[in-house]
């Protein structure tokens, strides 16, 4: 079962939850498709790590699409040869590029602790997973969609860095 999680950082919710057996990249692009539809006329920032699904064809061609942008044959290009579509680079490029109004912003690998969406996660290992028992895939997910709706409407609040940018001493 994968739960693929959007994490509102000004409301502390999770919102537009996926919870499904597969994590392809068309899982992702559903999943982005319906957590822009909650808000379709606003400019989204997603923050989002290096997953491989992150950055598909697909992503980009719907980025193209739901931006009505007029790129030529050859600077959409193709997957594996030449254009935006060449690489994940190019792709990734594309997509965090500022003026987009879909903007996706990857963080570095080896540091997750800046997506917020991955502490949340940790709440729901604690939380939902660790020492949990399911008698079937489907209630896991029920469990895990039961999870998020009990979080938003009484855990929910942003979360408050701390760290001044100050080195630690000893």
């Amino acid at each position: 079962m994968c739960l693929i999680a959007s994490f509102d950082v000004v409301s502390g919710e999770s919102v537009s939850p996926t919870v499904s057996p597969t994590r392809t990249e068309e899982d992702f692009l559903e999943h982005c498709k319906r957590t822009v539809m909650l808000h379709p006329d606003s400019k989204w920032n997603l923050i989002m790590d290096q997953l491989n699904t992150h950055g598909s064809e697909s992503l980009v061609r719907w980025v193209v699409d739901r931006e009505e942008l007029e790129l030529s044959a050859d600077d959409l290009g193709v997957k594996g040869k030449s254009g935006i579509l060449k690489s994940l680079a190019t792709r990734k490029a594309f997509l965090s590029s500022p003026e987009r109004r879909l903007r996706f912003i990857y963080v570095p690998k080896h540091s997750s602790w800046l997506n917020q969406v991955e502490i949340w996660f940790s709440v729901v290992v604690r939380r939902v997973l660790k020492r949990g028992d399911f008698k079937s895939l489907e209630a896991l997910r029920q469990r895990l969609l039961d999870f998020i709706d009990y979080f938003n409407r009484t855990m929910a609040k942003p979360y408050r860095w701390t760290y001044t940018g100050q080195p630690l001493t000893t």
